[in-house]
């Protein structure tokens, strides 16, 4: 299977490359707005370079393609209109018709958690804690908490517009992505650890702690992204579907069911096995 990521060079793109690229059955390209040097970690793959806001640069790289993985976006909850509208509402639009237009089969969109935000906001710091009793899935209102999550809201239903109208794509998997951390900082402590890094708190702060009980639900591990991934390229029996993007966690407020029973999605890792960063 011939497969484009886009936004190659993000937390979820190089998750793909480390547990997919060398999977035998995929032959994997990617898009990104700038390249790597082939003495970078990520460097040396076979990557056009272009922005997803310009349809003439993109559209090339999806002939061919069986599939594509569209995660180019804007990722920031405190984007403003104009920050996040070029590449999360222009750039959706061209990766869709660039999809169609190739006659690409499946197209797998990273979406976010941040599309039912509200739900967390209203309910913080509650949720963080085991029995909360939460369990948010494809069939609860959308909520956005922010552009950003509006404008991947917008992704999903435009998505839907081009499996029910159009014949290509033929298949369309919104993915409510959670957590996905850097390799560095692949654990349920990785958001409170790059805290102290960056100098913002001490390790046996409030906030450490609040960022660590968060994690504990929100965490999607780079594996499990990929399985998850992986699960979407498979499947041939979803016209539109909304899944969770989350690993098993025990105090997770994102629901599994959906993603276990349609895409047979089983995630290995779980938030609470953890009582301590990685040495």
């Amino acid at each position: 299977m011939n497969v484009l990521v886009t936004g190659t060079y993000g937390r979820c793109g190089t998750a793909i490359i480390d547990h997919l690229h060398d999977r035998e059955e995929y032959d994997f390209s990617y898009l990104n707005r700038s390249d790597r040097p082939d003495d970078h970690p990520y460097g040396g793959y076979d990557t056009v370079v272009a922005n997803v806001t310009d349809y003439d640069a993109i559209r090339p790289a999806f002939d061919g393609q069986d599939a594509v993985v569209h995660l180019a976006a804007y990722p920031y909850t405190e984007g403003s209109w104009d920050d996040v509208h070029d590449p999360n509402i222009e750039g959706m639009h061209n990766a869709l018709e660039a999809a169609r237009e190739a006659e690409v089969e499946t197209f797998v969109f990273g979406s976010t958690n941040h599309v039912m935000g509200m739900y967390e906001l209203e309910n913080e710091p509650d949720i963080y804690e085991p029995g909360h009793g939460i369990a948010l899935d494809h069939t609860d209102p959308v909520r956005p908490d922010s552009y950003y999550g509006t404008t991947k809201a917008f992704g999903e239903d435009l998505g839907r517009q081009y499996v029910e109208n159009h014949e290509y794509p033929k298949r369309f998997y919104a993915l409510r992505i959670c957590t996905v951390n850097s390799a560095e900082y692949d654990h349920p402590y990785g958001d409170a650890e790059a805290g102290v890094d960056d100098g913002e708190f001490e390790r046996d702060s409030e906030e450490y702690e609040r960022k660590v009980a968060r994690m504990k639900g929100m965490w999607q591990s780079r594996r499990d992204f990929a399985h998850l991934i992986d699960c979407c390229l498979e499947d041939d029996t979803v016209e539109f579907g909304i899944f969770s993007g989350v690993s098993d966690n025990d105090r997770r407020w994102y629901s599994l069911e959906h993603a276990r029973a349609v895409l047979g999605y089983a995630p290995q890792d779980n938030g609470e096995e953890w009582d301590e960063p990685p040495a």
